[in-house]
């Protein structure tokens, strides 16, 4: 009786071990199947070959069909559930490091913006996130919301945030040097002792941005809203200010140097009459 335990327990074990293989249990299986088949079919090869063939072949065209149609189509909606439920993945976690001040939550909310832009993904709800003393090169956050997020002194060289929104978002000692902001909404932004050389502000919105201690040289401001905005010791060497809305000599005259920066006929001719110091040297 022992005996016969022991050689059902090892013939369990044996079975489990298989069963635990996918391609080894496919495999028996498809043998088995096939000696199965092939012996109850062995009839008709030997004395009705030819009709026996001409199914066979009927119904190779048939399985041909339904891996061309069927199959593709389902591997297509696989494919596809899986990309949405990677995107849904990586924004679920996102949202659950949101407002947690550490330097994990900063680094796997990098890690999973940068894997949505892997995937095509350019428009994500950053607002409240952490991520100060990160690497954002080259990301592409083009019409996101980063409203109130914390990006201190990160690196966001040639970063993509056209139309982003950038409300009350700190952006102190951070480098956005070539970065793209063209009709950003960065009303009340902080870009104190920020480097912006050569950034795209285009037609962003600038309103009461501090851009104190920051370095703007060449950086296009055309068309900006720069009401309230402050330049106080910012460096605006080669600025390009044309068609700035709401800018005064007020603001300009805290400026380090405005030389050879580029201004609408009015203004420049303030400029020239109050604050000749500043445009040249």
């Amino acid at each position: 009786m022992r005996f016969l335990s022991k050689r059902m327990k090892k013939a369990s074990e044996f079975f489990n071990s298989i069963i635990e293989k996918p391609l080894l249990t496919s495999t028996l299986v498809l043998v088995l199947v096939t000696i199965i088949v092939l012996g109850l079919s062995l009839e008709y090869y030997i004395n009705e070959f030819d009709t026996f063939i001409q199914q066979v072949l009927a119904e190779a065209h048939g399985m041909i069909f339904d891996i061309a149609v069927i199959g593709i189509l389902i591997f297509w909606l696989n494919q596809n559930g899986e990309f949405r439920q990677r995107i849904r993945t990586y924004k679920d976690e996102i949202d659950d490091f949101r407002m947690w001040e550490s330097e994990e939550a900063a680094f796997r909310t990098v890690g999973n913006i940068k894997r949505l832009n892997r995937h095509k993904i350019y428009e994500i709800n950053l607002v409240n996130c952490y991520l100060p003393r990160t690497n954002l090169n080259y990301v592409n956050l083009a019409s996101s919301n980063l409203n109130s997020a914390n990006i201190s002194q990160s690196s966001l060289i040639e970063t993509n945030l056209e139309n982003a929104r950038l409300n009350q978002t700190n952006f102190e000692n951070s480098n956005l040097n070539q970065a793209n902001l063209k009709g950003a909404y960065a009303s009340g932004a902080n870009f104190k002792d920020a480097f912006l050389i050569k950034s795209q502000f285009d037609s962003a919105f600038l309103i009461k941005a501090n851009f104190s201690n920051a370095f703007l040289m060449e950086a296009n401001l055309q068309n900006c809203y720069l009401m309230g905005a402050d330049f106080e010791n910012a460096s605006l060497y080669k600025a390009d200010l044309r068609g700035a809305k709401g800018l005064t000599v007020e603001q300009l005259s805290k400026v380090k140097t405005l030389y050879l920066a580029r201004f609408d006929d009015e203004i420049l001719e303030q400029i020239k009459t109050n604050l000749p110091e500043l445009v040249g040297a």
